[in-house]
C-alpha cells in the first residue's frame, strides 16, 4: 500500500499594502517578523508605499534588508492574466490586484483590508484563506508575541493617529 501525504499549504502570507502600512505606521514590524508565517509584498505593493507613504519607506526598506518580508514580483502567464482582469475593472490598485494575483496562483494566504479588494479576491477563488490586521493581530497574540492589553493599546493608537478603526472594543472579546 502506498501513502500519499496530503498536500500542505506554505506557511506563506501574501500582505497587501494596507496591513503593511498599519504595522510600518507604529514601528512594529517586530510583530512580523516574529509570526510563524512568512510575509511576502509584490513590487507593486513596495511601489505603494514608496509613492504614497514616504514616511514608512524607511521602515520597510529595513524589513526587506532584515529578512522580516520578501518581495516578489507576479510572473506566471496565470498570475499575470488575472493581475490584469483585476486592474482592468478601474477598482482595486495595482498592489491589492498584485496580492491577489500572486496569493490565488501560488497557494498563500492574502493579508488585506479592503472590503472591495475582499470582495473580488472571493469571486476568483471562493476558498482563499485571507486574513486581515485584526485577524493577524489575534494571531499574534495566540503565538505570544503580544498580550491583549497592547494589543488594544494598538488598537486605539490606529483609530486615534492613522485613521485606522477596528470594529471590535477589545481582542479579548475575539480571543477565544
Amino acid at each position: 500500500m502506498t501513502f500519499v501525504a496530503e498536500e500542505t499549504k506554505p506557511a506563506i502570507i501574501v500582505t497587501d499594502t494596507s496591513v503593511l502600512i498599519n504595522f510600518l505606521r507604529i514601528d512594529r514590524i517586530d510583530l512580523i517578523a516574529g509570526h510563524s508565517y512568512d510575509f511576502l509584498a509584490t513590487d507593486h505593493v513596495a511601489a505603494e508605499i514608496s509613492d504614497r507613504y514616504p514616511d514608512q519607506q524607511q521602515r520597510f526598506a529595513a524589513a526587506l534588508d532584515a529578512g522580516v518580508i520578501s518581495e516578489t514580483r507576479v510572473t506566471t502567464p496565470e498570475e499575470l492574466q488575472l493581475f490584469g482582469f483585476l486592474f482592468a475593472t478601474g477598482r482595486l490598485g495595482a498592489g491589492e490586484c498584485s496580492a491577489i494575483a500572486f496569493a490565488v496562483h501560488r497557494g498563500y494566504i492574502l493579508a488585506i483590508d479592503d472590503r472591495l479588494a475582499i470582495r473580488h479576491a472571493r469571486g476568483v477563488d471562493a476558498r482563499l484563506r485571507i486574513l486581515a490586521t485584526q485577524d493577524l493581530m489575534v494571531s499574534m497574540i495566540r503565538e505570544g508575541l503580544l498580550e491583549v492589553e497592547e494589543a488594544d493599546r494598538i488598537k486605539r493608537e490606529w483609530a486615534t493617529r492613522h485613521r485606522f478603526r477596528l470594529r471590535l472594543n477589545s481582542f479579548r472579546d475575539v480571543i477565544g
